[in-house]
């Protein structure tokens, strides 16, 4: 690779200069500001012997360490301790602002009970219906704090944070309020969905029409007042047998695309439904879990522009011993990412590393196509790949720095705290010495 760099103090985006240097290996992830495919994602762009350069909360430089130091004379510097330096993680589906946890589910699971009958018996989301609404915006915003602040011990700089348990006009935007003070605190950088379709809200259930009149509510009532206080980016549904069905999908998110909510899905996670399909036709940018995609599906993923964003922590949890088929969507020319899908009945995960170890190990992806779907097409399946998720000058200063000598020892030593050191738009979320 050579230098890659702005035009120095004077060219470079305002703001104090603080150089990232003595790194064994840096990944810099760099190339089109898309989702890569195919052969794309067999190439991290490693430089040896490179830093970088943050300015303010931009990438000012990407180039060897002694052109770094004569470029900016003085600034202060960041030892990476021969160390891996790497884009920061893009965790492009949480569900992170809730209270208590469900371990009885966990157990109960154990036991060969369903995932969806236990929604049915009123466990499951319901659960945490019940707890959050329970609960006041600062006890939420004080047990959401902590979470994030261990996601960015493990290298996340962006997260996508989802409403979806509140379940009622207010409690609705209550959630997506506390998002946004989340993201007013930082230091991550943080994305909003509203997900008023989660599931239908047990008040509505035994009603003759409840669930036409809960559509009507998110449709005429949550994402108007959603759009009116620019409180989400994204509109997301459960398109699942059992919870939502492709009609009503398609309506929610036609709905929410004319207030300006861009569609995402959550499809084929625990059968087949075509959810995937209609992400594709609808242009959603991503389609999120695929664990029961059909080949239909995987054909509609690869021929759009949609990204299939796999979760394979959720179904390690649920122990259905079915995962996402990420090589068929690879070969076929799909566009893939991975998330952790924290949230607290099916992957309580505050550690995302261990999410590249599953890739590797479980979804049968090289290191390098596990990195670039944690960081490029991350990005890209929040509509930021033109933003975040590379070492490249321009783009926000997302970047990670990990006690390990090469990208690949990542996801092989998976249980540990590698990480020492993390900055989100140039500020420092995380650093252990």
């Amino acid at each position: 690779m050579t230098s890659a760099t702005v035009g120095g103090p004077e060219g470079a985006a305002p703001g104090p200069v603080t150089l990232l240097v003595n790194a064994a290996q840096t990944i810099t992830c760099a190339g089109a500001p898309r989702a890569r495919r195919g052969a794309e994602l067999a190439d991290v762009s490693v430089s040896p012997g490179y830093g970088v350069a943050m300015q303010g909360d931009t990438i000012a430089a990407v180039a060897p360490d002694d052109v770094l130091r004569r470029q900016f004379p003085g600034a202060p510097e960041f030892d990476c301790a021969r160390g891996l330096l790497a884009p920061g993680f893009v965790d492009s589906h949480t569900h992170a602002v809730f209270g208590a946890g469900r371990y009885a589910e966990h157990e109960l699971r154990a036991t060969g009970v369903p995932y969806l009958e236990i929604a049915r018996q009123g466990g499951g989301i319901h659960a945490s219906v019940r707890d959050f609404r329970a609960r006041t915006d600062d006890e939420l915003l004080a047990l959401a704090g902590p979470r994030l602040a261990r996601l960015a011990a493990g290298g996340v700089t962006t997260l996508e944070i989802k409403s979806g348990y509140g379940l009622s006009v207010p409690d609705e935007l209550r959630a997506l309020r506390v998002v946004r003070r989340l993201a007013e605190q930082g230091p991550l950088n943080v994305v909003a969905t509203c997900m008023a379709a989660h599931e239908v809200p047990v008040e509505f259930r035994d009603r003759p029409a409840g669930r036409r009149e809960w559509l009507d509510v998110i449709c005429d009532e949550i994402y108007p007042q959603v759009a009116a206080e620019q409180l989400a980016r994204f509109a997301d549904v459960f398109c699942e047998p059992g919870v939502f069905g492709i009609a009503e999908s398609r309506r929610l998110l036609h709905e929410g695309r004319a207030h300006g909510l861009i569609p995402k899905l959550h499809a084929d996670e625990l059968r087949d439904g075509g959810g995937a399909v209609l992400a594709a036709e609808l242009e959603a940018v991503s389609a999120d879990h695929l664990a029961a995609i059909s080949p239909d599906g995987v054909r509609a993923l690869a021929a759009s522009s949609t990204v299939a964003t796999l979760l394979p922590a959720t179904m390690l949890f649920l122990g259905t011993g079915h995962q996402a088929p990420a090589r068929s969507l690879v070969d076929a020319g799909a566009a893939i990412a991975l998330a952790s899908d924290f949230n607290p009945g099916t992957s309580p995960l505050q550690a995302f590393p261990l999410v590249l170890t599953l890739a590797v190990s479980v979804l049968r992806l090289s290191a390098a196509e596990a990195w670039l779907a944690c960081t490029v097409n991350g990005a890209a399946a929040l509509g930021l790949a033109g933003r975040t998720g590379q070492l490249t000058p321009g783009f926000r200063a997302d970047v990670a720095v990990h006690a390990v000598e090469d990208y690949r020892a990542w996801p092989y030593w998976f249980g540990e705290r590698l990480c020492i050191g993390s900055w989100a738009s140039g500020r420092a979320c995380h650093q252990r010495r």
